[in-house]
């Protein structure tokens, strides 16, 4: 019989083989890239071998995040999207905007997508009573800039269930989210659904700033 310590080993390794075998994202794979202090945005451009679709970001991301959710764009065989916001002002579609399409017109989050291959290129909120409007969508891993701000959390991380993962799995990703650096929620960050309920609270005449 093999001795517990040996069976708790070989426990261990097996999970650490699982783990290393989950594709999270490139981003977080490869691990978490430092932030520039200095970094003022870049150039985020499609998939598309010709003529691909540009767009120019002037602002640094916020709020970047893994996000678990089936609308938003991924890499093939990544098991999370890593997506952030900018100020909607900053975001300028500077080539073959013309190949651009909204995703689903229906969706609160408008996404504006490269018809030809599919990526996203940025989401955008047009209901102004939103509490996250003005702000836009984007994916920084489409810039070859350096000195994006890394993922801070992991959003909606239950919903990989509804994109195929067996949920016999999720105890594994949320701890290799852990293990990244990432706090897994099953909604958004904290600081973010307290942006969301202050914004309902003053719709309601409930807010009360002390």
């Amino acid at each position: 019989m093999p001795r517990a310590g040996a069976v708790k080993t070989r426990a261990h390794n097996d999970e650490e083989t699982a783990m290393a075998k989950l594709s999270l994202h490139p981003a977080i794979d490869d691990g978490l890239k430092r932030a520039s202090k200095t970094f003022k945005g870049g150039t985020l451009t499609c998939k598309c071998t010709h003529d691909p679709v540009v767009v120019h970001i002037g602002s640094q991301v916020l709020h970047n995040h893994a996000c678990g959710c089936s609308k938003c764009w991924k890499p093939e065989g990544a098991i999370f999207s890593v997506v952030g916001v900018v100020p909607r002002d900053t975001v300028k579609v500077a080539a073959h905007g013309e190949k651009l399409h909204i995703v689903d017109d229906k969706a609160l989050i408008q996404r504006h997508a490269c018809k030809v291959c599919g990526t996203h290129m940025f989401g955008r909120i047009e209901n102004k009573d939103h509490a996250f409007y003005g702000l836009d969508f984007i994916h920084p891993e489409l810039s070859a800039d350096k000195g994006w701000a890394p993922p801070g959390f992991a959003a909606f991380v239950s919903s990989v269930i509804e994109t195929g993962m067996p949920p016999v799995k999720l105890p594994l990703i949320r701890k290799k989210l852990k293990a990244a650096g990432l706090e897994p929620y099953d909604c958004l960050s904290p600081a973010l659904m307290d942006v969301l309920a202050t914004h309902a609270a003053k719709a309601k005449g409930t807010y009360r700033a002390e």
